[in-house]
């Protein structure tokens, strides 16, 4: 079937039927009584999917919208900011915050590898001090997620707010926002939440309302004294993404209903499928087992076949789709996304199409040996 496509990327990711179904439900008014409804009640739920006691907001933007807007909130010109970057994503991070003035001092580790606490807390300690600090929970340019735990039990002795890009880890890992004394966290909607892309997810703990109120840089649409105006009357500041509030609805309850333990383990077990496959492959992994993600996996294919030149073959004669490296690892790597809407199965799939290709592309496989493989890490 040429109409027939397997979609692997680390978002947009698939979107399932009961989402679909809900997003396609009449139009309601945003400032009715039935949304304030709704959007109290997905609140509640984002909160338990967030492990987090502190407030919760959803927002019509994209990822990097809700990342905007935790700098955005904390971060004015002149204001000292520590940013930990793992990968393309925590680069961004640190261009946001230089982009609204921030004066950014950046600890960069290789990709493919985390960030060293020792090194954080030298740094903090010896060029502090800083208003906030930002950290990529999953870093998906790369494969690899951070530790957030130890960083945030440091910080939290500290007057350093911690704000986290969790947008493409955030109801696939174990997130214990609370636990982790992390100040902003963000997620996006097109994810591990499953939802096409246009919401981003925000939490604030009591430790930032201070600071956010203090803050004399310039926000309008990503005001989060706003938000928090506004959901007072379960309201949002702005013309909200209706249909995706429906669909965010849907997608939380099949995460809840399915349940966190049970969500976590599958992508777990998932991560360990891909890893296992591609290794039988005789393909290299980027990020060691330690620290690898549980939603993307960064295989690099090695000098018989580029990467470019397997991805187009994936997704021109097999209908597959898989990410490309971004940054310095533009055309060398390649990240099949497993997260959100996705079974053990869809990696055996995954699997098996990236061994045709290898084949295509005249690379001497064994057919059947990632496979084999995967089923043997899932069994």
């Amino acid at each position: 079937m040429l109409d027939k496509n397997y979609l692997y990327t680390p978002g947009p990711t698939p979107v399932p039927p009961q989402v679909v179904a809900a997003m396609g439900r009449p139009m309601m008014g945003h400032r009715s009584e039935e949304f304030a409804k709704l959007h109290g009640e997905i609140v509640a739920k984002a909160k338990l999917v967030f492990q987090t006691a502190n407030d919760l907001f959803v927002l019509t933007t994209s990822g990097t919208g809700g990342m905007e807007t935790a700098i955005a909130n904390t971060v004015a010109p002149g204001d000292r900011v520590l940013a930990l970057v793992t990968g393309n994503f925590g680069e961004r991070f640190a261009k946001i915050a230089s982009a609204y003035g921030g004066v950014v001092t950046k600890i960069e580790t290789p990709w493919g590898t985390t960030f060293d606490m020792d090194q954080v807390i030298q740094v903090f300690e010896k060029e502090g001090p800083f208003k906030v600090v930002l950290a990529t929970h999953n870093e998906t340019s790369t494969g690899v997620t951070n530790d957030i735990a130890a960083l945030g039990n440091y910080l939290a002795n500290t007057e350093a707010l911690l704000l986290v890009d969790a947008v493409s880890s955030m109801g696939a890992m174990d997130i214990r926002t609370d636990e982790w004394h992390v100040d902003i966290i963000v997620t996006g909607s097109q994810k591990a939440l499953m939802l096409p892309p246009g919401l981003a997810l925000v939490s604030v703990s009591p430790k930032a309302w201070p600071v956010i109120e203090a803050n004399h840089g310039v926000r309008f649409y990503f005001s989060l004294l706003e938000a928090r105006k506004s959901f007072e009357k379960k309201n949002t500041p702005w013309t909200p993404a209706v249909s995706l509030f429906y669909g965010l609805d849907a997608a939380l309850d099949m995460i809840l209903t399915e349940g966190l333990t049970n969500v976590f383990q599958r992508h777990a077990r998932m991560t360990k499928a891909a890893r296992a496959g591609a290794r039988a492959l005789g393909l290299k992994l980027l990020a060691d087992n330690s620290v690898a993600s549980h939603t993307v996996t960064a295989i690099l294919p090695g000098t018989e076949v580029g990467a470019s030149d397997l991805s187009k073959i994936l997704q021109k004669e097999l209908g597959v789709t898989f990410a490309g490296g971004q940054g310095q690892l533009k055309g060398k790597l390649l990240r099949i996304g497993h997260m959100g809407y996705c079974s053990e199965l869809d990696v055996i799939t995954a699997m098996a199409a990236l061994e045709m290709a290898l084949h295509k592309a005249g690379v001497a496989v064994g057919l059947g040996i990632g496979v084999k493989a995967a089923e043997e890490a899932l069994l």
